[in-house]
């Protein structure tokens, strides 16, 4: 069984900022493998279904972005997911608007939602999927960007990120997450 975490924060308050690209992504996931997250355990919403012949669960923590391991640890002791069937995917500033990038393991870079996964599950080697979210401009500081909306001009490079997203689990539903690095990075 395979575990694809979106990570962002709950509420109409934070639909549609960059923070929220995990959840926007596991949303399209979910149109695109007829997927419902109809779930409500472990302190957030799941779905879960078959692709391509492996079990999956997309995963959206509703703890607010700095808790998330506080959901992710829970589920994948309930279902018995092992570390290398996770996938997380999270907003990145050290990467432009539109580019994705996956990694196989990495420190949480500044990232507080990353840090609790890293302290939840005891360990920094699991799959990731970094969607660029660019760096503020303009003396904009970190927090209202990260929690603010996509300017018109970066709606298009948006689309294609959650698009090439969701492309990317969706391969791995059915190869080794490096062999998906190596197509999509």
């Amino acid at each position: 069984m395979k575990l694809v975490v979106g990570l962002g924060n709950p509420g109409e308050k934070y639909a549609g900022t960059r923070h929220n690209i995990g959840f926007d992504c596991i949303d399209y996931c979910a149109k695109e493998m007829y997927l419902e997250l109809n779930e409500a355990k472990f302190k957030g919403v799941f779905g879960k279904g078959m692709v391509s012949g492996e079990k999956v669960i997309l995963l959206k923590p509703l703890t607010f972005m700095n808790l998330s391991g506080e959901s992710v640890r829970p589920l994948m002791d309930y279902y018995d997911i092992k570390i290398e069937d996770l996938v997380v995917i999270y907003d990145d500033m050290d990467l432009p608007t539109g580019k994705i990038r996956l990694r196989q393991k990495g420190s949480a870079g500044g990232h507080n939602g990353i840090k609790s996964l890293i302290a939840h599950l005891g360990t920094q080697e699991f799959n990731r999927i970094r969607v660029g979210v660019d760096r503020p401009q303009n003396g904009e500081s970190v927090i209202n960007h990260v929690l603010g909306t996509y300017r018109p001009d970066e709606r298009d490079a948006v689309s294609e990120s959650i698009l090439k997203t969701s492309k990317a689990v969706e391969a791995w539903m059915s190869k080794p997450f490096l062999q998906v690095m190596n197509q999509f990075n």
